[in-house]
């Protein structure tokens, strides 16, 4: 793709949109006829993407539609966009910049251009600098001002600074040892600017033993920069009188930045600065600088593997045919059940309690991403796009939302996640609590697929009064989603393949999947209230009548 900015190809015009929307008029999902009919079917519609093993089977398509949506795939110009997203080119049309999130888990010796400039040597000069920072903070080298090594790191972000490491954080609790064996760095995470956030994560700390990674780019977030300075505050309240107050920022603060000065101005040696590039979104940033309180806490090997396990994937979609490659497939699918079929939502159902965070972190990635409805070049959308994502680990959905997915009258997709090998084995007796686990999540994708007839609730013995609402209609999508281990590579390709996907669905909806614009006008409206919250009554007599009178409420009742 030459020119980044052309006009986008409008999807309803193409020939595959014509008869994808002719398919969806006629479709009648069967995928109990569709298993007995064809036996291949599980094996022609199951992938391996690095060590990611993805069954599709049980989704709603036909070799009618899938053939349709690889021709939508073409007409659209994915894989041009895709290359020109790998190339460095400034597919980024609204902030005229590359996207190349891709870049920042390249081995060393690679070679990736952005305006004629090698970005590669940068990367690894900044990992290098966060890999010996991780190692002086794990061994106990670097102390705070008392002469304490650290016990706890506390990350202040916000959006793509807080939710990837945090999620990231709890996923890979297994890695969190010590090289000495004493233990493990706990992380904690600041990121709401409610003054409770940073209360309840400040509680029970050791001012001597605290060390606080500040993670904003440009060192200007409102939220992000009043939790850093509530935390600085309490830094120098705690550690008391005498306490030198220049030696403990430096030893207790180090921040995720390029702005120098203004970390300069707060205190922070910018010598413990580390930055990453305007080429790599906030949500999509977690590999990068911003990474940080992860690096320190799993350290910089188990790091390296997770920066691998996106390469793979990576590498997979910039290479495997498009009618074997999973994110191009799973993104394809996806606008199928939201164009075609009326699907609104996407439910991600991790049978792993540590990926508890997953789903709230895919939030932002995929709904800040495509949660647009101008394309591009700046003309409106021709048809919906983004999906509401959301999720809770499994087993506790079956508890609670599941009755919406199997007998709802909404069409929920869901992606299961699962893993062969648990990280923590305990029995029951003689019971292996991992395939008991297990053993649920198999049976859900089946029970979503095939449901259960009349006849079947009948043949249990059934009042007749109440057999309809024990019938399970099935055909309720599912993608099952399976590695050997959640390891810190498979967390990064898990990572790698719902960026790649979310990517497929805006080049087909013609959209800029990097910018994030909606998020601005609150934000701005915010300050111009915020006078008018603290009692400016010429500030509140320009805000509307319903919002002067939900502040006239607030400023009664704040005792």
């Amino acid at each position: 793709m030459a020119d980044a900015a052309k006009t986008p190809i409008d999807a309803t015009s193409t020939a595959a949109w014509k008869q994808l929307s002719s398919l969806a008029e006629t479709f009648q999902p069967d995928l109990r006829g569709w298993f007995a009919a064809d036996s291949t079917r599980t094996e022609r519609l199951t992938f391996d993407a690095a060590d990611l093993h993805v069954d599709l089977s049980k989704g709603l398509v036909t070799d009618e539609v899938l053939n349709a949506l690889l021709d939508l795939a073409d007409e659209t110009g994915v894989a041009a966009r895709r290359d020109a997203m790998f190339a460095g080119e400034h597919i980024n049309v609204t902030e005229d910049r590359a996207v190349l999130h891709t870049a920042l888990r390249q081995p060393k010796g690679a070679s990736v251009s952005v305006d004629g400039k090698d970005v590669v040597p940068d990367v690894h000069e900044v990992l290098d600098r966060v890999y010996a920072f991780a190692d002086k903070v794990r061994s106990g080298e670097w102390t705070g001002v008392t002469g304490k090594r650290i016990h706890t790191v506390v990350n202040i972000g916000i959006g793509g600074s807080d939710l990837g490491p945090v999620m990231a954080y709890e996923a890979l609790a297994p890695y969190r040892a010590l090289p000495d064996g004493s233990g493990e760095l706990e992380c904690r995470f600041i990121s709401n600017i409610d003054p409770t956030d940073a209360a309840l994560k400040l509680q029970g700390l050791d001012p001597e033993t605290t060390l606080f990674i500040v993670s904003s780019k440009t060192f200007g977030t409102l939220e992000t920069l009043t939790n850093a300075r509530l935390c600085k505050a309490w830094l120098l309240d705690q550690l008391g009188e005498g306490v030198d107050e220049k030696a403990a920022i430096e030893k207790h603060f180090v921040a995720v930045s390029t702005a120098l000065d203004k970390v300069a101005a707060f205190g922070i040696d910018p010598a413990n600065a580390f930055g990453f590039w305007d080429w790599v979104g906030g949500r999509y940033s977690v590999d990068s600088a911003i990474g940080t309180s992860l690096a320190v806490a799993i350290g910089p090997e188990a790091f390296a593997d997770f920066l691998a396990g996106f390469h793979a994937l990576d590498e997979h979609f910039r290479t495997a045919d498009l009618a074997d490659n999973v994110p191009v497939l799973m993104g394809l699918l996806n606008v199928w059940y939201s164009n075609f079929l009326g699907s609104e939502t996407h439910a991600v159902l991790p049978y792993a309690q540590l990926l508890h965070r997953f789903p709230a972190y895919l939030q932002q990635l995929t709904m800040e991403s495509n949660g647009k409805g101008v394309r591009w070049d700046g003309s409106p959308v021709t048809t919906s796009t983004g999906e509401v994502f959301w999720g809770e680990p499994g087993t506790n959905g079956q508890h609670a939302f599941y009755q919406l997915i199997h007998q709802g009258t909404r069409l929920i997709p869901a992606d299961f996640i699962a893993f062969a090998n648990p990280p923590y084995a305990l029995k029951d007796g003689d019971v292996d609590v991992h395939e008991l686990f297990l053993a649920n999540f198999f049976a859900q994708t089946r029970a979503l697929a095939f449901g259960k007839t009349a006849d079947e609730v009948r043949v249990e013995g059934t009042a007749e009064a109440i057999v309809p609402a024990r019938v399970f209609t099935g055909n309720r999508p599912t993608t099952s989603i399976m590695a050997p281990a959640l390891t810190p590579s498979v967390l990064g390709q898990l990572i790698a393949l719902y960026e790649h996907l979310t990517f497929v669905q805006g080049v087909i909806w013609g959209i800029d999947s990097f910018d994030q614009w909606g998020v601005e006008l609150g934000k701005q409206l915010a300050l111009q209230v915020a006078p008018a919250v603290g009692g400016d009554e010429e500030a509140a007599a320009t805000q509307d009548s319903s919002t002067q009178a939900l502040i006239r409420y607030y400023r009664e009742k704040r005792a």
